[in-house]
């Protein structure tokens, strides 16, 4: 029995195991542990190995090419149309076992651990924002059931909480400026928090070489920057620019039919937290190209002036990720137009 390809579904404590012979045959179809899965790959030559990139597949990826396997990481939505019969664990390592012998479907770079190290600072960073946006709310509600209305600004509540805290006369109740106290000094907390974990990611970006190619770019800040190289990392994979774009979800999608061509918004694919830290960065370089003489300018003003401000927004992303791509791919700094 020789072993062409093995798919993996995974769990998080069963893996189906799905593997063909050279003729496509399947030979092994079984349901393992977790702690069943590299003694299995042990004992087999090197193989093609393809799994969904979901939760825990760029770590299996890393341990089966440190055995010399093949691996593929296929995008679920590829996958979909390949399922036979109705949706369990069998029928889902089949279809990714299908997908891996279609060459057409793209294939995600599996991830290094320094890749991973940055993205959980950038997932953590966001969580606690998210955190400190509900803190802040709640706070502002909770005032307002006692007659005081604050600004919606998270300046505006730091200020006005210690005032708070001070006024004897706003009809504040012992306990509740207790507990205002507390809301407090957790948002001081979170502030801090917060503030570290993007020291933490700046100091990184700026030692890295692409990092400090990426910085040179208008609209891509530090942040911009990591969470880039975190979630692309080697931009080899991508023919062009166009397609790194298409993988971040910056392109139309398109509805077209009889050779009539129909581009309709961006079909919004891929990592939504890069994504708006592009268009953020974007937004920045409109506001002050009206000011600049450049070509970029007048071509991002004229686009801003025929169509809309938003469109604009999101056409100066996509050509940032675009020039990002250049850089990465040839290791050359910003070369300003």
């Amino acid at each position: 029995m020789k072993i062409s390809r093995v798919a993996l579904d995974l769990a998080k404590n069963l893996i189906q195991v799905h593997a063909v012979d050279t003729s496509g045959r399947a030979v092994v179809r079984k349901s393992l542990r977790r702690a069943q899965l590299l003694p299995l790959f042990r004992n087999l030559p090197p193989c093609d190995v393809g799994m969904e990139a979901c939760a825990s597949a760029h770590h299996w990826a890393r341990q089966l090419q440190a055995m010399g396997h093949r691996v593929q990481l296929l995008p679920p939505q590829y996958v979909k149309p390949f399922l036979l019969g109705q949706k369990n664990d069998a029928n889902d390592a089949a279809a990714i076992c299908t997908a891996m012998s279609h060459p057409e479907i793209p294939r995600v770079t599996v991830k290094t651990l320094a890749q991973q190290d940055m993205q959980a600072l950038h997932r953590i960073r966001a969580m606690r924002m998210k955190q400190r946006t509900a803190l802040i709310n709640q706070t502002r509600g909770l005032l307002a059931e006692y007659g005081i209305v604050i600004a919606i600004s998270p300046a505006a509540l730091r200020k006005a909480i210690p005032e708070l805290l001070e006024d004897a006369d706003n009809g504040l109740s012992f306990a509740f400026r207790h507990l205002l106290a507390e809301l407090y000094d957790d948002l001081v907390a979170i502030d801090r928090r917060v503030a570290e974990l993007t020291q933490r990611i700046e100091r990184n970006v700026r030692a890295d070489d692409d990092g400090k190619r990426l910085l040179e770019v208008p609209g891509i800040g530090p942040l911009t920057a990591s969470a880039l190289i975190a979630a692309v990392g080697d931009a080899r994979q991508f023919r062009n620019g166009r397609q790194m774009a298409a993988f971040l979800g910056l392109v139309p999608r398109q509805h077209s039919s009889g050779g009539k061509t129909r581009l309709l918004g961006i079909h919004k694919r891929g990592d939504s937290y890069l994504r708006g830290l592009l268009v953020h960065g974007a937004r920045s370089v409109l506001r002050t190209a009206s000011d600049k003489p450049d070509d970029r300018s007048r071509w991002l003003m004229s686009v801003a002036t025929r169509r809309h401000r938003n469109i604009a927004t999101v056409a100066q992303a996509n050509k940032t990720v675009r020039i990002a791509w250049a850089i990465l791919t040839r290791e050359q700094r910003y070369r300003a137009a």
